[in-house]
């Protein structure tokens, strides 16, 4: 690879979710569509992105660093406390560093913003998951009043709170956006 000496070189930085680089991370869901769907998307950034020149700087997943890769799926409401946020923060810090970082070298490094994955309650943009969740399970019929209990609502998932509040310390102003289909609009423009 050629090294490029000139300090005038613009490079575009995004922001992702840890799953958009390694869905390996993601709780175990063999034949959920949402998560066919999410693939695709998650494809099509990933191979715009590079074609762009856009680097890509991957955020820690909460999920996989405290529960691990055998976890259930989880609600907001779970992780809607003191220690799990006590935990965003201290896995965030230092990217929010580099990212402070970055952005006192505005003529070198342009942050484009950070993409999240709607319906994650963690990671959730505009969308996570809400639901009566907790305790045991004692019946089969107990387990689909609970299942049945989860509701989609219009709200950030609890890392990306967190990790708002921590660029708010750092006085950084980023747009925070779903992995969607406006999503490359949105960012390469």
């Amino acid at each position: 690879m050629m090294e490029n000496n000139d300090s005038r070189v613009l490079r575009k930085i995004a922001v992702v979710s840890h799953c958009i680089l390694n869905p390996a991370s993601k709780v175990f869901a063999p034949g959920n569509h949402q998560l066919e769907q999410e693939e695709s998307l998650r494809k099509k950034f990933l191979y715009a992105a590079l074609e762009c020149g856009i680097d890509l700087l991957q955020l820690p997943c909460p999920e996989f660093t405290l529960y691990g890769s055998m976890r259930w799926g989880h609600v907001k409401e779970q992780f809607d406390n003191v220690f799990f946020r006590a935990h965003c923060r201290r896995i965030l810090e230092s990217v929010v560093e580099q990212l402070a970082e970055y952005a006192v070298h505005p003529e070198r490094y342009l942050i484009l913003g950070i993409v999240g994955i709607d319906g994650s309650p963690s990671c959730g943009v505009s969308v996570t998951c809400r639901g009566r969740w907790g305790g045991e399970l004692e019946s089969a019929d107990r387990l689909e009043q609970r299942i049945a209990s989860v509701q989609t609502v219009r709200e950030n998932g609890v890392l990306m709170e967190e990790l708002s509040a921590l660029l708010n310390q750092y006085n950084l102003s980023l747009p925070i956006m779903p992995l969607d289909d406006a999503l490359l609009e949105r960012i390469l423009k």
